[in-house]
């Protein structure tokens, strides 16, 4: 397959709901910054992949058609949480096979507030197995399905590791660290554990604090093969070296696991196969980008992706070694928790970052020395995405 350079990356900061412009405007404007960075022309791109969860079909043209009518597919994408990794793995995909040179991926949401819901309730939900599934494992309740699912995650976790409360708020208050310095970030104040641990209680153990909260945004990236990247003077310092999809496995639901109804073993398979692909183990990543719609998520997710034995993911966070300092910095942005999640702008915002990281244009967060990048982005329903990026 051929190699795929990421030749531009553009992010737009993060809003609460109501304070932002039209998706269209503002997914318009990521891809902009993206061509921008990259130094090419809209006319340039020969496919676009637009992500998004929350609205009508063909936004994507409706938000590209402000920056050029230039008679290109574009695919709309939605697959839940995982969205914007989606669209950049399509855009990956279709460069990697040689069918065309050089792609656009962009993702964005116009979000409303509160606790994400379901917009059609005149069908069948597409998560109605994992809400009967954790109702079977822990019995009804009246949180929105999200945080049941995510709390009842943490309090699993507590009883088959004997992990502590104050373990999951040291994640947020990590985030809230790393934030500080990200300009692009919505929540930059520092956080105390005990901050995090006061705040309301919403499911589970999970405190208000330890959710992320929907946001709105955009995000994009530009992929090119590197003959393509070669003939037009591009930057190839970024490579993506391995990338991986999965969706759920029989697992998922026969073996009364919350970890595993949220995505574990999803995370392990895709992680797996991108290690292997890359030629590459967890222990030579510097930089990560993960999934931390909630505290609980990241946690497990450490141990999913291999960065931390099971059962480890404790002492992981405890000893420092998801912060500056220890072995991989995780999450620099800020993450989810930090940003807020614009559903189908989170993945390739997370490509931003990690691809800033490389190109050591991070400022105040940069990871010094950072040249192997791993990322994480996950949807229930169910789909991970898994991709790492090294410095060429």
């Amino acid at each position: 397959m051929t190699n795929v350079h990421v030749a531009g990356v553009g992010m737009i900061p993060f809003v609460k709901p109501g304070q932002s412009e039209p998706y269209a405007i503002m997914g318009a404007e990521a891809a902009r910054l993206a061509l921008s960075d990259a130094g090419l022309d809209y006319a340039q791109v020969q496919q676009a992949y637009a992500g998004f969860v929350y609205g009508d079909s063909t936004c994507g043209q409706a938000a590209l058609y402000n920056i050029g009518l230039t008679g290109i597919p574009i695919v709309n994408v939605n697959n839940n949480c995982s969205t914007g990794s989606t669209a950049l793995f399509l855009a990956r995909q279709a460069v990697a096979s040689g069918t065309i040179d050089c792609a656009l991926a962009v993702g964005f949401e116009q979000m409303n507030p509160g606790a994400l819901g379901a917009v059609f309730d005149d069908r069948p939900n597409p998560l109605s197995r994992f809400t009967d599934s954790a109702e079977e494992i822990n019995g009804p309740g009246e949180a929105p399905i999200t945080l049941r699912l995510f709390g009842a995650l943490g309090d699993e976790y507590k009883t088959r590791h004997g992990a502590r409360d104050e373990t999951f708020a040291k994640v947020r208050a990590k985030a809230s660290q790393h934030a500080e310095h990200n300009e692009r970030a919505i929540f930059r104040t520092p956080l105390s554990v005990e901050e995090v641990m006061a705040s309301p209680r919403m499911s589970g153990m999970l405190t208000r604090l330890q959710c992320c909260p929907p946001t709105c945004g955009a995000a994009a990236a530009v992929v090119c093969s590197e003959s393509f990247a070669k003939r037009h003077g591009l930057d190839t310092s970024v490579v993506i070296t391995g990338q991986a999809m999965t969706s759920d496995f029989p697992s998922t639901f026969e073996n009364r696991s919350m970890r595993k109804l949220v995505g574990a073993d999803l995370a392990s398979a895709a992680a797996q196969q991108v290690f292997a692909e890359a030629g590459v183990g967890p222990e030579d990543v510097d930089v990560v980008e993960l999934h931390d719609c909630f505290t609980t998520n990241e946690v497990i997710t450490y141990e999913s992706l291999g960065l931390a034995a099971e059962g480890e993911a404790e002492k992981f966070v405890w000893d420092g070694d998801n912060t500056y300092g220890g072995r991989v910095v995780t999450n620099p942005s800020g993450g989810l928790l930090s940003k807020g999640h614009p559903l189908g702008a989170t993945g390739l915002a997370q490509c931003f970052e990690l691809v800033s990281q490389l190109r050591g244009q991070s400022g105040a967060r940069q990871v010094e020395g950072a040249r192997t990048a791993l990322q994480h982005n996950l949807g229930l329903g169910s789909a991970c995405v898994v991709t790492m990026y090294q410095k060429a």
